[in-house]
C-alpha cells in the first residue's frame, strides 16, 4: 500500500513538472528589430542552417543566434515568424516538416 501512495506522489510530481516546462504564448505590443548577424561557414557538407529565433527571458523577448545542424531524414526546417494577434504580437518558433 505504501508502495503505491509513493508510486501516485512521484507520478504527480512528475507531471507537475512537465506542465510547468511547457512553453507559453508571451505577446509584446510591437515586434523586436531583426538582428542582422553573418552567417559563419558551414561545418560540414549537407549541414542545414537554422535561422536565429527569439525565446522569452526576464519577461522579454530575447534573440538567440541561428546555428547549423544535421539535416532530418525527408523533412525541411520551416523557419520562426512573428504571428500577430488582437493581443499584440507573439513569436512562432521553427519546426522540422
Amino acid at each position: 500500500m505504501k508502495t503505491i501512495n509513493k508510486l501516485g506522489i512521484a507520478l504527480a510530481f512528475a507531471g507537475g513538472l512537465f506542465l510547468t516546462s511547457c512553453d507559453g504564448s508571451y505577446y509584446v505590443s510591437s515586434q523586436p528589430t531583426e538582428t542582422y548577424y553573418e552567417r559563419p561557414v558551414s561545418p560540414y557538407a549537407g549541414a542545414v542552417w537554422i535561422d536565429g529565433d527569439w525565446v522569452w527571458s526576464g519577461g522579454r523577448y530575447v534573440h538567440r543566434p541561428g546555428r547549423w545542424v544535421r539535416p532530418r531524414a525527408n523533412r525541411v526546417w520551416v523557419s520562426g515568424s512573428w504571428q500577430s494577434t488582437p493581443r499584440g504580437y507573439t513569436w512562432r518558433k521553427g519546426y522540422w516538416r
